[in-house]
């Protein structure tokens, strides 16, 4: 049965151990101890934190060439994580000791089938892993370094907190992805990323209000100085930070930061949430209930004139089903 506690939540703004999964792994484990020290329940870390992410500040052009990044192909491939293996049962572990649920971007590769390396996000908690989600489209040079989800993995998770849901990074962008994960009504709202704009914290504004949810945004910081020596890619010169972060949490009624932004540095953001304020909020506004007019907006009801002029044309609306109660996934209760 759905509750409405108040819960306290950690967004982990982190730098990784660049290329190294053990020392990622063992940094996240220890930054959960301290968030569960905290009295935070929920710890939230950043895309990709297991173990790096491919920035555009440095990755987008030389990685469209044939040659030069097999090193890095090779090393991101080793320093990634099989899902469930070795690494996701050393979290379950840290999960169980502090009472804590986390989550987590790492690089997912299956070495049952070298190739493909995916942005997954883990949801975890003492009792197991409980979702993983892959992200559905890589943005633009993302693609040169990691495959698409499949989709099939959209949807909420019932767990000892309340209903975890969430999209990685620009995802949260795709409005058709976000409203599937609606459907499922999720009570918080995970949100791990790299961007570090005013525009992000706008979208994490946004979306607090459309879903009625508490959003927790937590972003890489990403100094120069993170990289090892040996990195087989060249770094521009003169950039000393390549992610400062924005860890944020906000509130679903009026979309107010309640907690952050925190830049240039590690920590944590906290705040206790009162998951009835999403209640409240959808009192106002259900974006897959009484105020999303599916019956008129479901199947693209409204397309482009193909004309000349801005009209549009209304086509007929194809039937709305029922949520699939494969949106919901139930994790273990306690």
């Amino acid at each position: 049965m759905t509750t409405f506690d108040t819960v306290r939540v950690a967004a982990a703004q982190l730098t990784p151990a660049v290329l190294d999964a053990d020392a990622s792994v063992e940094k996240a484990i220890e930054w959960i101890a301290r968030a569960a020290g905290e009295g935070a329940r929920l710890v939230v870390l950043p895309e990709t934190f297991v173990s790096l992410y491919p920035s555009n500040s440095w990755a987008a052009a030389p990685a469209s060439g044939f040659g030069g990044f097999d090193e890095l192909w090779e090393r991101m491939w080793d320093s990634s994580i099989d899902v469930p293996g070795p690494a996701v049962d050393r979290l379950i572990a840290a999960c169980r000791r502090h009472d804590a649920i986390c989550a987590i971007g790492v690089n997912e590769r299956e070495s049952d089938r070298p190739g493909s390396l995916y942005n997954a996000l883990l949801l975890i908690s003492g009792d197991g892993l409980l979702h993983k989600h892959r992200k559905l489209m890589p943005t633009h040079h993302e693609r040169l370094f990691h495959g698409i989800g499949a989709g099939d993995d959209l949807g909420v998770t019932r767990t000892a907190v309340g209903r975890i849901g969430g999209l990685i990074c620009w995802e949260n962008r795709m409005p058709l992805a976000r409203y599937a994960v609606y459907q499922g009504g999720p009570q918080i709202w995970i949100a791990p990323t790299a961007d570090d704009s005013d525009g992000w914290l706008a979208s994490m504004r946004h979306i607090a209000i459309e879903s009625g949810a508490f959003v927790v945004s937590a972003p890489q910081y990403i100094p120069a100085s993170a990289f090892p020596d040996d990195f087989p890619v060249e770094l521009p010169a003169g950039k000393e930070v390549f992610g400062r972060g924005g860890a944020a949490i906000v509130d679903p009624e009026w979309g107010e930061l309640i907690a952050g932004p925190l830049y240039d540095k590690e920590g944590l953001v906290m705040a206790d949430c009162d998951l009835r304020r999403g209640l409240r909020a959808k009192r106002w506004f259900d974006a897959v209930g009484h105020y999303s007019r599916s019956d008129v907006l479901g199947g693209g009801a409204v397309v482009a004139s193909a004309g000349a002029g801005n009209g549009v044309s209304a086509v007929s609306p194809s039937p709305s089903p029922s949520p699939s109660p494969s949106l919901e996934h139930p994790g273990p209760e306690r």
